[in-house]
């Protein structure tokens, strides 16, 4: 977002946001045999987890996605759904239902070996 076109109360916002930080770690997780999602982790690797969901469709995460949360307290995991921004393959519609992204879910969950109660 340029600064020239943001109103007070956002820039306020933006400034609100923690600062910049790169991925410690990025990779892919297989979901299915059509499906790969990028992930990314930021923040504190011992910290109580996080997963950020983006918005959609056919989107990724931002970097300032990263800046939400405390990176000093929480294990930040964003990843990009199915068919967008990295995930291969890219706008693809097979296998792509509401009920597969709740899947993929689970299954990064269990790629990291979180309890349910465990993440925010």
């Amino acid at each position: 977002m340029s600064p020239i076109n943001t109103t007070t109360e956002e820039t306020k916002q933006l400034r609100d946001l923690y600062p910049e930080i790169e991925p410690y770690k990025t990779s892919m997780l297989k979901v299915s045999d059509v499906h790969t999602l990028y992930y990314e982790e930021v923040g504190n690797p011992s910290g109580k987890p996080v997963v950020f969901v983006h918005g959609g469709p056919g989107g990724g995460t931002d970097p300032r996605d990263r800046r939400f949360f405390d990176p000093e307290a929480y294990r930040i995991i964003l990843y990009h759904q199915r068919g967008a921004g990295d995930s291969t393959p890219h706008a693809c519609l097979e296998e792509n239902t509401t009920w597969d992204l709740v899947e993929d879910l689970e299954k990064l969950r269990k790629h990291y070996f979180l309890r349910k109660s465990e993440y925010v």
